[in-house]
């Protein structure tokens, strides 16, 4: 990491509940939280807004937002990212072909109609070469209602937020997906 964690004993007392349930989630504290850490009042505010985003009532079903993650942290080059939410993925019941296939999701048929619009939509939000535009909002309307849409822009904004804070500082991966996603996520990134 281009900045390094501080001893967990020099965070404060009230970020260290949240490393807690990290290290039963995960077994570990994520490096990216111990950056976050370093601002606090940050962290507090980035945990609060991830957990309205990935709640069980989202009218975004758990694994097409993790499919938007994951796709968003391989066009960001986010190598943490793509291996937590990939493992996160698979554990929402996702294929290992269908993680593997993601950054080639156009040209293929385990997508739904409904996650290709969305996928769509991730990547124009992401890439500094597109934008979202009337007839992408259209299409993504036959799959969605405002309230979803609203919700998926979220997602795919804090995505952005999360991966893009994580690979200006280059956390590394932490082992939680043993599949190697980075390098043809990377590659289909430039040709999406």
């Amino acid at each position: 990491m281009r900045i390094a964690a501080k001893p967990l004993v020099r965070y404060p007392w009230y970020l260290r509940p949240f490393f807690w349930k990290q290290r039963r989630k995960y077994g570990a504290v994520l490096d990216s939280a111990l950056l976050w850490g370093r601002a606090p009042r940050l962290f507090l505010g980035v945990a609060t807004l991830y957990g309205m985003i990935d709640r069980r009532s989202s009218p975004i079903e758990p694994a097409l937002r993790s499919l938007l993650t994951v796709r968003v942290s391989q066009i960001n080059h986010c190598p943490f990212c793509v291996d937590i939410n990939s493992a996160t993925l698979m554990k929402r019941g996702v294929s290992v072909v269908k993680v593997q296939a993601l950054d080639r999701w156009r040209e293929s048929d385990l997508y739904s109609p409904r996650e290709k619009a969305a996928l769509d939509y991730a990547e124009a939000m992401t890439r500094s070469d597109r934008s979202v535009d009337d007839a992408l909002m259209a299409h993504l309307k036959q799959h969605f209602d405002d309230d979803a849409i609203v919700e998926l822009t979220g997602l795919v904004a804090f995505q952005n937020l999360s991966s893009k804070f994580n690979s200006a500082l280059d956390v590394a991966p932490q082992g939680f997906c043993r599949l190697d996603l980075e390098q043809p996520a990377q590659q289909g990134a430039l040709q999406a």
